[in-house]
């Protein structure tokens, strides 16, 4: 009898993200998608109304059409340290499942919004295996797209942990160059 996580066995389809529009936007010189029915706008960098005793990637709140919205730097969020590039940095606010099943609004600061892509089946595929000590639980799949690869994703359970991530360590195979 296989093991549920046996990696001799070969991949299902039924755990591949879904087909779909997919907005992608670049972080470090890495692109990552998340499905467009999450995004609920695209706004410039504001000023963002800091809130004392927060982690560090947490940047404050916005008012967001008289909706206060919580505001991260994704950036920060998943360990990237290098400065944004302030000409094109923006806020995406997405919409997102909470743990208890509640719809809740977060805005994510990027380095560049790049496009909106349709992703067929064919263009997807799951997360690579690195093994058991990389984490890969925030990602959906991979998305090939124009040469590139993008990483797609899971904007709920991303926007549900609490803490630091390390984006590396997700996608990057130990003992790689980095």
């Amino acid at each position: 009898m296989n093991a549920p996580d046996n990696p001799l066995r070969p991949m299902s389809t039924e755990n591949l993200p879904e087909p779909g529009k997919y907005l992608t936007f670049i972080l470090a010189h890495e692109r990552y998608s998340v499905p467009v029915l999450k995004v609920r706008e695209i706004m410039r960098l504001c000023p963002v109304t800091p809130v004392p005793r927060m982690p560090a990637y947490i940047k404050g709140v916005i008012n967001l059409r008289g909706k206060i919205v919580p505001v991260i730097d994704l950036r920060e969020r998943f360990g990237l340290m290098l400065p944004h590039d302030s000409e094109r940095v923006c806020i995406i606010v997405v919409q997102f499942d909470t743990a208890e099943g509640m719809a809740q609004l977060m805005g994510m600061i990027v380095d560049v919004v790049e496009e909106v892509s349709q992703f067929n089946t064919e263009d997807l595929e799951q997360p690579p295996d690195f093994g058991g000590a990389i984490d890969t639980r925030f990602i959906v799949g991979m998305a090939k797209s124009k040469g590139t690869v993008k990483t797609l994703l899971d904007i709920d359970r991303l926007l549900n942990h609490a803490g630091q991530i390390d984006i590396h360590s997700l996608i990057t195979p130990s003992g790689a160059d980095t």
